[in-house]
């Protein structure tokens, strides 16, 4: 299979039969329906219903038109990009879990985008989409976050589909809270402590990839009465800056997103499980000077805002 029969099947369900299909495109007949049907045979699949009328996509077909406009699309503008002498678009994407150490390596990384034309794509979500978006959506980087006794099952499954990885950050979780908290005047706070507050957390788990035998052993601690559920980490901060009985727990918060927010971030000695923030991207890509810009900036940003407790 190739561009050319891509092209010839897209031009045919546009044309509804063969015979006006062949005419668009110089071919002879008998020589499309034989390359159609070759195709068919190359991939186990019925494309087209024949019948005295003209043809018709099937199911598979209607899916194999789907990829295939797709794919001929994003060729046309490859071509045009090279033919037109342009400079190359600046192109970056990844996908994060919602952290602020993070968010704020991506706002400091955003100065060093040139001039020139560029596309970027910052996506926080869990790591089930953040694998997904690099194997099936064309994004070129990805962070996951998981317990560290998880490491085992996850190195095997991203070397399963292929993927990269490099250990970004490895940290206890800790609480934040309104500053006006009671809890916020306690040196240390004890899982106890937590049980008539309200708790804030991420309605998609970051762990949603995992088997459900496994998923059940991965549960914060579970201790407040009331939960919160919120997919977005703007609206967590509004619970948290405008409700001094909420936390949450996160990993190291930048000290001017605390100031912002009216918040205040705790140690908790009974919480000592590991979680680590991995990098992936897939095994055969090679980093951009975006790619290694961004990093740099995350880097930088863990060493700043981690080393207060760690």
């Amino acid at each position: 299979m190739n561009i050319t029969h891509m092209k010839y099947v897209v031009e045919i369900a546009k044309a509804g039969t063969i015979k006006k299909a062949s005419e668009h495109l110089l071919i002879a007949q008998p020589n499309l329906s034989r390359t159609i049907k070759e195709l068919e045979n190359e991939l186990g699949i019925t494309i087209f219903d024949r019948s005295t009328k003209g043809v018709c996509l099937t199911p598979d077909g209607e899916e194999f038109v789907s990829y295939a406009k797709n794919i001929l699309k994003q060729f046309d503008d490859l071509e045009k990009l090279y033919k037109s002498g342009l400079p190359v678009k600046q192109r970056f994407s990844a996908s994060v879990p919602r952290a602020s150490y993070i968010s704020d390596a991506f706002a400091s990384f955003s100065k060093s985008i040139q001039s020139e034309s560029a596309e970027i794509f910052y996506e926080e979500t869990n790591n089930s989409k953040a694998i997904n978006n690099i194997i099936n959506s064309n994004y070129n980087l990805g962070i996951i976050r998981y317990a560290a006794d998880l490491d085992k099952f996850y190195k095997v499954m991203l070397e399963e589909k292929g993927l990269s990885y490099e250990l970004v950050s490895e940290f206890n979780f800790i609480l934040v809270m309104n500053q006006n908290c009671p809890l916020a005047k306690k040196s240390s706070i004890l899982l106890s402590d937590l049980e008539k507050y309200i708790e804030i957390a991420h309605a998609d788990p970051m762990i949603s990839s995992l088997p459900i035998s496994v998923l059940k052993k991965t549960d914060e601690f579970d201790n407040a009465e009331r939960k919160i559920y919120v997919f977005e980490r703007a609206s967590q901060f509004d619970l948290l800056s405008e409700n001094p009985e909420t936390f949450m727990w996160v990993s190291p918060i930048p000290e001017n997103i605390l100031k912002k927010n009216g918040l205040i971030q705790k140690y908790c000695p009974e919480n000592n499980r590991m979680y680590r923030d991995v990098l992936i991207h897939k095994k055969d890509y090679k980093l951009s000077e975006l790619d290694k810009a961004f990093i740099a900036e995350l880097c930088a940003s863990k060493r700043l805002y981690f080393k207060t407790f760690n």
